[in-house]
């Protein structure tokens, strides 16, 4: 039986999925004003994100097939996994300049990376295909994705790190 809730996390998969396609679609394409893979992995390779190009496809493609399955309601925790990781890693690029979106900060990615948990550990909710195949949410799925989000991204930025580590000692 369906309920308000299950209203609302439709409406958050929408718009956190449409979002999240959007940014991927600016990675992979160059669409809303985005850079497409040449400009983007250039700015990669430049922040220690090497082989730049490869990691702007790799994190476009999570970034829109993540938003995707959210929009669906399908893999929920996949999706959930995806979101945190490329999320984690966008937030390590603005932690330098604080909190704040309006400074450049990371607030904007905390926020994406905190709905994709919620929806981990919630689930889609009744109107959607993991509901109508029988996906149901759990806390052990909901924290493993969450788990492996934050791993997955933790490694991203910890390579990154070390590049620009190896560029600084050669210099």
């Amino acid at each position: 039986r369906e309920t308000p809730m299950d209203l609302g996390l439709l409406l958050l998969r929408l718009v956190i999925g449409g979002l999240l396609v959007g940014h991927g679609a600016q990675k992979l394409f160059g669409a809303f004003g985005g850079h497409g893979l040449e400009g983007t992995g250039g700015f990669f390779a430049s922040i220690g994100f090497r082989p730049g190009k490869p990691m702007a496809f790799v994190a476009g493609l999570t970034e829109l097939g993540a938003g995707v399955l959210l929009i669906l309601g399908l893999l929920t925790p996949l999706a959930s996994a995806g979101v945190i990781g490329t999320l984690l890693v966008a937030g390590s690029v603005h932690a330098g300049k604080g909190l704040w979106a309006v400074n450049g900060g990371y607030e904007l990615p905390l926020v994406y990376a905190l709905l994709g948990a919620v929806l981990a550990l919630t689930g889609p909710g009744a109107y959607s295909l993991d509901a109508l195949i029988g996906l149901q949410p759990s806390l052990v799925w909901g924290a493993g994705a969450i788990v492996l989000g934050l791993v997955a991204g933790g490694v991203v930025v910890a390579r990154a790190k070390s590049v620009l580590k190896a560029d600084a000692q050669a210099a």
